[in-house]
């Protein structure tokens, strides 16, 4: 989605207001977990929907 908007990581970061190292581990997949209240400021300024960033894999 950041690519389709053209938008850095430096940008998304600044615009959610998150620390460039969480929005990367959350962009390389290493994240464990996140709040619903950060998921809903990045579908916001990324204009998309949960399932447009989400991806469920079994462990």
């Amino acid at each position: 989605m950041m690519a389709k908007r053209k938008m850095s990581l430096n940008e998304l970061s600044e615009k959610v207001g998150l620390t460039l190292s969480n929005l990367s581990i959350l962009k390389t997949g290493k994240a464990k977990a996140i709040r619903f209240s950060t998921l809903e400021a990045i579908c916001k300024v990324l204009d998309c929907q949960p399932a447009d960033i989400l991806e469920y894999k079994e462990q």
